[in-house]
């Protein structure tokens, strides 16, 4: 199992900008983080987990598995629309992977190459598709590119979690911008801490 990887670099870094969130880290301690690192079956993962436990969306994700073996983008362009409905998720769910992986093949996104772009290209690109919000694609950049600096505002968990860490009735936007620059460029890692922190 690969998990999200960091240590003290990170950890020092965010206890010296957020004494809060250092005294947090202090007492959670290390986090580990499963991540799947091809961004496909990642993106199919996450639309499959939408709006259900996780799981009910594991019991989805492995009759999948069962069904095509592996998941790639021919092999679910090759199954028909009702064997993948037929694994436990809605119509609208089994055509929105139908639609990514349409995207895969046709070359419209390289998955292969997202590692190339900027966060935000990630981000358009993904979120141009159907199915896929903002926070999808946030996701996939944290749990399966590994990139440093997210902190997802469209996140119900890490809005909680941040308003536990300070003690806040509400957080505006304006006020989430200013603890996610102060985190940067290791908001990541920060967000981690701030799931852990939406439960206390």
């Amino acid at each position: 199992m690969q998990i999200f990887e960091y240590g003290e670099k990170e950890i020092e870094y965010l206890k010296s900008k957020d004494k809060k969130l250092g005294a947090a880290i202090e007492k959670i301690g290390m986090i580990k983080r499963k991540v799947t690192p091809d961004p496909f079956e990642a993106l199919v993962s996450s639309i499959i987990g939408q709006q259900i436990s996780t799981k009910a969306a594991e019991t989805v994700w492995n009759r999948l598995c069962v069904l095509l073996e592996k998941i790639t983008p021919e092999t679910i362009e090759k199954t028909s629309l009702s064997d993948i409905q037929s694994c436990g998720m809605t119509l609208r769910k089994a055509g929105y992977i139908k639609g990514i992986a349409s995207a895969a093949v046709s070359g419209e996104i390289n998955f292969n190459e997202l590692n190339a772009l900027s966060d935000e290209e990630i981000i358009k690109k993904l979120s141009a598709l159907n199915g896929i919000g903002v926070w999808t694609a946030e996701m996939l950049l944290i749990f399966s590119l590994c990139r440093p600096d997210v902190v997802s505002f469209g996140d119900l968990a890490i809005r909680r979690g941040m308003m536990n860490l300070y003690g806040l009735k509400e957080l505006p936007k304006k006020k989430f911008d200013t603890y996610r620059k102060r985190y940067s460029p290791y908001g990541s890692v920060a967000s981690l801490y701030l799931w852990a922190l939406s439960v206390i």
